[in-house]
């Protein structure tokens, strides 16, 4: 059986960055504990585990931040935001409660979240293409000041009207499907002609799902690997299976079936950005026990 590993399985650039800044702090004395990451680095279980390991423990935000500052006072010496990125409330919080920030934002989060401000202060009706309840896209809206259409599928596309007189703006979660994306503008181009659309996908989810489409056609099975909290894994295995019925999503090689390879020739194998390598190196050596 022939196996395929993507060009760009595993850690992107901007998780691969998060994760080495948290390794290192946590081998920092100087850095002020205990530190916290502001819920999961990443969206992978192992890797979380692993940090855990490290002594950085994960805490949630439930209620306003506020709340949670006040909670928090005199418990945390540092706290991550984590590669997602966050709203800016927080950087005025950490100063009046004297904590520590140690930021991991994907720098490509980063310009998404500045572009949203800039047009917020422009006076622009800004319209996001991705998931409201998605991590990333939370922080985005906040720094649009929460003033912002959510495009989350083809059915929000047609239920949603802006102010012709207003200047309009669009931009999208850096994960999102490229498909979906340019669907969805070409849309809102042609309903508001004078829509600036800003390519806000991160140019390796774009070299990730294209190549995907093709590994699909060109082999038997498919597999990808990620967690199902991870928005960019869960959609290259959907882009999979719209090519290949037979494209199946694990989180570990534990969950690879005998049975996916009956009389199979070659297999695909991706794998989200928030996938290690270690867990990749594991379903490869299973796949080559079959």
């Amino acid at each position: 059986m022939k196996i395929t590993l993507s060009a760009y399985a595993g850690f992107c650039e901007g998780v691969e960055r998060a994760y080495d800044i948290v390794e290192k702090i946590a081998k920092d004395p100087l850095v002020k504990r205990p530190i916290f990451v502001l819920g999961s680095l990443v969206h992978n279980d192992d890797v979380v585990q692993r940090i855990e390991d490290m002594g950085v423990r994960k805490v949630h935000v439930e209620g306003p931040l506020e709340e949670f500052f006040e909670k928090i006072k005199g418990e945390v010496g540092t706290l991550v935001i984590t590669a997602h990125g966050i709203g800016p409330k927080i950087y005025e919080l950490a100063k009046k409660y004297e904590v520590d920030l140690v930021d991991t934002t994907c720098p490509r989060v980063i310009k998404v979240q500045r572009l949203a401000k800039a047009f917020f202060d422009r006076n622009t009706q800004i319209v996001i293409i991705g998931e409201r309840n998605h991590k990333e896209v939370k922080g985005i809206y906040e720094w649009a000041n929460k003033q912002a259409i959510f495009i989350e599928t083809d059915e929000d596309l047609c239920g949603f009207d802006v102010d012709p007189k207003k200047k309009l703006a669009v931009i999208s979660q850096t994960t999102q499907d490229q498909e979906f994306v340019d669907r969805a503008a070409a849309q809102i181009s042609k309903k508001y002609p004078h829509a600036q659309v800003v390519d806000s996908i991160c140019l390796t989810t774009h070299h990730r799902q294209t190549e995907i489409k093709q590994l699909a056609k060109e082999n038997d099975v498919v597999i990808a690997i990620g967690s199902p909290e991870s928005a960019n894994s869960t959609r290259l295995w959907e882009i999979a299976q719209r090519v290949n019925p037979s494209s199946y999503f694990i989180q570990r090689a534990a969950d690879l079936e005998n049975a996916w390879f009956l009389d199979c020739k070659s297999v695909a194998v991706t794998a989200g950005a928030s996938t290690p390598k270690w867990i990749i190196d594991e379903v490869i050596n299973r796949l080559e026990t079959l």
